[in-house]
């Protein structure tokens, strides 16, 4: 018998059953993997694996905000139950105007104003001044025609994407496309193909192959910033390449408002496109500071989208108060560049230090920093030890990214101080004394 084998049959049955729920993933409990047909089966065995993982502190998820999402946090522990004050990592508050006075402000007067809730969709009694007010300075921000807002990010973009796109249609999606976009295409029943990330040949080839014998429209769609990468679309030569085969482009700028371009408008500026892309999608929920989504266009596109797209449709309008809120916040992005050069000069010096230690951050260009282990049980375990060191940063394991890709995701904020930014350092160094996750040296 192997020294191995020998070892499993020594062990206790608590032990056995340790090994067995620490070793479950998420990707384990897909639906599409249980067992048996009983659906209520396979969540109750979710549930044992992940309240056991929650015990170990390897469940860090839907931790208890206490406090505003700023750079400092206080958080709920989740095992003691005790306030924690923490650096925040994992806010997509890229600027920090989630927390702006003036952000802020202008809410509090929209609900003595307006109340609180739309109280209908947009066609009905739920438009307001406001809306119509943001739909042009976000029009005027990403250099287009018309403005049309959304409830969410995800509902923008399923709602775009299954508008425009049918079964006679083909939709050509980079790699690492966003969950939300690839739920879109899904639902609007058109082919879908993909090209390899970033890759330029890649795409022409997909061009080309879907150009002979195409029945219907052929749409492009990329990201600004990739959400979980923070690398750069290449989004000129991607423009050239779609026009050139005479198919539609859609730029997801989720994560490049607020951070590309000499005043941070995002990817259009910062390619020199403004009013040349087809479709430029947007949300709130990031350097906006807010929640919600939107797509701007030329006028006819966008009148098309505010009768036909389900998503917006058949939804009740953002409320007054986050619709004031984001007017707010495109003034503070317009008027106090100094937020955005701020991120930038965080971004340059949490990157350098990063590289000096041979961590993997992939291809990471932007404020979106991962930070690659490589093996769910390490991820977690280090996520466990930065929060008791009082960094809260997100997990983020196989299937949200590729396999062997489980990382930490840290997003940069201009409101970190160089102070908060070095005792994560600190803390990342403790934890890769115990578990090491430098990248190694080829042999």
């Amino acid at each position: 018998m192997s020294e191995k084998a020998i070892q499993q049959d020594a062990q206790t049955p608590e032990q056995s059953r340790h090994d067995y729920l620490m070793g479950k993933t998420l990707a384990d409990f897909v639906i599409q993997r249980r067992p048996t047909p009983d659906i209520f089966a396979w969540t109750k065995e979710f549930d044992e694996a992940t309240n056991y993982q929650a015990e170990q502190g390897h469940h860090m998820y839907r931790r208890v905000l206490l406090s505003a999402n700023g750079s400092h946090v206080t958080v709920e522990d989740p095992k003691t139950k005790q306030p924690r004050e923490m650096i925040m990592m994992g806010s997509n508050s890229y600027l920090g105007i989630n927390n702006h006075p003036k952000v802020k402000a202008a809410a509090l007067a929209a609900i003595d104003k307006y109340g609180v809730g739309a109280g209908s969709p947009p066609h009905f009694s739920g438009y307001y001044d406001l809306h119509r007010e943001l739909e042009k300075g976000l029009s005027e921000l990403k250099g287009t025609e018309d403005t049309i807002l959304y409830p969410s990010g995800y509902s923008t973009n399923v709602g775009l994407i299954s508008c425009f796109m049918g079964p006679k249609d083909t939709i050509i999606l980079d790699k690492l496309a966003h969950a939300s976009i690839i739920d879109g295409a899904l639902l609007s029943g058109a082919k879908i193909t993909t090209f390899r990330h970033n890759d330029m040949n890649s795409l022409e080839r997909v061009l080309e192959q879907t150009g002979k014998n195409a029945q219907g429209d052929r749409l492009v769609i990329v990201e600004g910033v990739y959400s979980m990468d923070g690398d750069i679309a290449p989004l000129k030569e991607i423009y050239e390449l779609v026009k050139k085969h005479n198919a539609k482009l859609m730029v997801d700028e989720a994560h490049s408002t607020g951070v590309l371009g000499k005043t941070g408008k995002g990817s259009p500026e910062h390619f020199d496109l403004e009013g040349k892309l087809d479709f430029v999608m947007g949300t709130f929920s990031k350097s906006l500071g807010g929640v919600g989504g939107f797509v701007s266009a030329k006028k006819e596109v966008v009148k098309y989208l505010r009768f036909y797209s389900r998503a917006y449709f058949f939804a009740a309008s953002p409320t007054p108060m986050q619709v004031a809120a984001q007017i707010a916040a495109l003034d503070v992005l317009k008027t106090e560049p100094i937020w955005n050069q701020r991120l930038w000069e965080n971004i340059k010096y949490f990157h350098a230090e990063l590289r000096k230690r041979n961590f993997d951050i992939e291809r990471t260009q932007t404020a979106i920093t991962p930070v690659v282990i490589g093996d769910s049980w390490k991820m977690r375990e280090i996520t466990k030890i930065l929060h008791e060191n009082n960094v809260f940063v997100n997990p983020v394991p196989y299937p949200a990214v590729p396999r062997k890709k489980d990382r930490l995701r840290l997003s940069l904020s201009a409101t970190h101080t160089r102070e908060d930014l070095d005792k994560v350092l600190a803390a990342l160094d403790e934890a890769n004394a115990k578990h090491n996750f430098e990248m190694q040296e080829e042999q």
